[in-house]
């Protein structure tokens, strides 16, 4: 960590840090958030051949419903970021949870298609500020040297919905209809303010705290470097992940009841990625990346050999699911590299990762439509987890060279 960044962590942890605070609970409503909306991103993955019956659209077109959350995420991160620069950070919290509790109730009473690609757009713009604020706050209230640990604890929420929040959702929009899946959400969202209200300290804001402050981020290109690692290396996941269901139902050929027992056991591999990620993450940032986009290829690669048999694509799906363990990583490394934009660059993140979970989806979809068959989703995740490894090379050298560069100014000023 530079001098820089650690000055920085200082400053937050004396803004937010209280007496009273119970880093626990704190942690818990945080979680319970990243619960909230871990479970409608997945859960309308998983409920995707459902929902385009209801609809009356076909599995490809239902897919759009997918990547509108993601453009909600894309777009609201930043714009949310910058706006609200001088609000504090516990107050956004609840508000963007009010936010999100609305927009998935609209999600659960949508009457078209069309409404519904506009209510998962709405849907989709808090998250990634959420995301990206949490993720600070847990940050802030934690010893420097474990920072990376407490923003998996967030994350784990996340996780924890894939083993839960999301069997759960997709039992009932089986059991009861899709809509009760985005409905059970918004509930999530409402426990979720109740939540932050009650536990998470109250904050000021930041000194010089401004919009133009949080745009400083934009002129990093570390910054720009590790968010296109995420935004084309995580896609990969999310080409398999969202079409997971179809291409069980269509080539492995499993009951819809088995459906809930897949999708928990990707959770518990995406909890045991976010786990060592975030273990990795305060070691050695950079080389976790790396390592975490090459576990990504190669468990990619596995899918199309594995779908033909229920045990052999449970094991592969688990292992696709432990990749996900390079979020924890990336956020960890915005820290590092943003300065004193930390809000836009957190949330930023998230924009990233959703626009993996925009592409990845598209493109998956395209090559099904293709007729290359439900199983090609596993190659179209290796070239694009391939893809954010090559940036990750970039990133590297560029880091390495700037630091030469330091080093080397530094002895002609000595």
């Amino acid at each position: 960590m530079t001098a820089a960044t650690e000055t920085r962590h200082a400053e937050i942890t004396v803004a937010v840090r209280q007496p009273s605070t119970h880093l626990a609970l704190v942690l818990f409503a945080l979680a319970m958030g990243g619960f909230a909306i871990g479970t409608t991103e997945f859960a309308a993955m998983s409920l995707l051949p459902f929902f385009s019956r209801g609809l009356g659209i076909d599995e490809p077109m239902a897919g759009h419903v997918i990547s509108a959350y993601a453009l909600g995420v894309v777009v609201g991160a930043p714009i949310i970021a910058v706006l609200a620069a001088r609000i504090t950070r516990r107050t956004l919290l609840i508000g963007l949870m009010s936010v999100f509790a609305v927009a998935n109730l609209l999600s659960a009473l949508a009457p078209s298609f069309g409404w519904m690609l506009a209510f998962r757009f709405l849907s989709g713009l808090p998250h990634g500020a959420y995301f990206g604020v949490a993720a600070l706050v847990a940050a802030s209230l934690s010893p420097p040297n474990r920072r990376a640990q407490a923003v998996a604890r967030v994350m784990l929420g996340l996780t924890i919905a894939t083993i839960l929040g999301v069997p759960i959702a997709n039992w009932m929009g089986q059991a009861l209809g899709w809509r009760w899946g985005f409905g059970i959400v918004a509930l999530l969202a409402v426990a979720t303010a109740l939540l932050v209200y009650a536990f998470v300290p109250r904050d000021r804001l930041q000194p010089g705290a401004s919009p133009l402050r949080e745009l400083g981020a934009l002129k990093r290109r570390q910054v720009w470097l590790t968010l296109g690692i995420g935004a084309i290396g995580f896609g990969g996941m999310f080409a398999v992940y969202t079409y997971v269901a179809s291409t069980l139902l269509e080539v492995t050929q499993v009951s819809p009841a088995l459906l809930p027992m897949v999708l928990a056991i990707f959770g518990l591999g995406l909890t045991a990625g976010t786990l060592v990620g975030g273990w990795a993450a305060d070691k050695a940032t950079m080389p976790a990346a790396g390592a975490m986009l090459l576990w990504s290829a190669g468990s990619l690669a596995l899918f199309p050999f594995a779908a033909g048999n229920i045990w052999a694509i449970s094991l592969v799906v688990f292992l696709i699911g432990c990749g996900g363990g390079l979020g924890i990583v990336l956020q960890t490394r915005l820290m590092d590299v943003a300065e004193d934009a930390q809000t836009l660059a957190a949330a930023l993140n998230h924009s990233a990762f959703n626009t993996a979970n925009a592409l990845g989806p598209w493109l998956g979809g395209m090559a099904i439509a293709a007729g290359y068959g439900w199983t090609s989703t596993g190659w179209v995740g290796v070239a694009l987890a391939l893809g954010g490894l090559l940036v990750w090379l970039i990133a590297l050298l560029d880091d390495r060279l700037s630091a030469a560069a330091r080093r080397s100014r530094a002895h002609r000023i000595g």
